[in-house]
């Protein structure tokens, strides 16, 4: 009985890096076999968050956030808006919400007549707009507590496997200017470099 409990113990503990269960926060959202990427983000001056993309929820959401990173677009930009209990949000050239890619992707979301399951938990990852639906470029958000209200309306295309640590140490450390969050520039966490590799 002894040697089967390590073994289902061992199981366990290299699936929850995969999302496939045993006890996974995000097992009711995302699955092993929809996880079709890792991007590892380094923040200077705090550490690593690992996320785990769905391709099957999100497809061309994902598909984006992993193209822009392969080309270093996010290398060297910063988390802008930060909200205790809310969201830290980052991926924008000009640093303060109003910038992006050269290109706007479909929103992957309820709202907009498309099916994506996914919610926003803590440790979700999912894509900025403006009011508009199809408006989403570069910007992305990661959950910093659950936040239910959002889903149906923004695209999650993933989840924080590891490094929610360096997310409360990042929410911790921000002194927001105003109700939306906004950093000063010089106070904004650097996105050092994302990598993506494969699932």
């Amino acid at each position: 009985m002894k040697q089967k409990a390590w073994t289902a113990l061992l199981l366990c503990a290299g699936l929850i890096l995969s999302l496939a269960g045993c006890g996974s926060q995000y097992g009711d959202y995302t699955t092993e076999a929809a996880v079709t990427h890792y991007a590892e983000i380094q923040v200077e001056d705090y550490g690593t968050i690992t996320l785990a993309l769905d391709g099957q929820a999100a497809p061309e959401t994902e598909a984006n956030f992993v193209a822009l990173a392969e080309e270093g677009f996010y290398d060297g930009l910063t988390f802008h808006r930060i909200i205790e209990g809310f969201v830290i949000q980052g991926g924008d050239p000009n640093g303060d919400g109003t910038g992006g890619s050269d290109t706007a992707i479909k929103g992957e979301f309820r709202d907009n007549k498309f099916d994506n399951p996914l919610s926003h938990v803590r440790g979700a990852v999912s894509m900025a707009r403006s009011q508009k639906y199809n408006s989403a470029s570069s910007q992305f958000f990661i959950v910093h507590q659950d936040s239910t209200d959002l889903d149906g309306a923004y695209a999650v295309f993933g989840y924080v496997t590891e490094g929610m640590d360096v997310v409360d140490a990042i929410v911790a450390d921000a002194q927001p200017t105003d109700r939306n969050g906004s950093i000063q520039p010089e106070q904004q966490p650097v996105i050092t470099t994302v990598t993506v590799t494969e699932a």
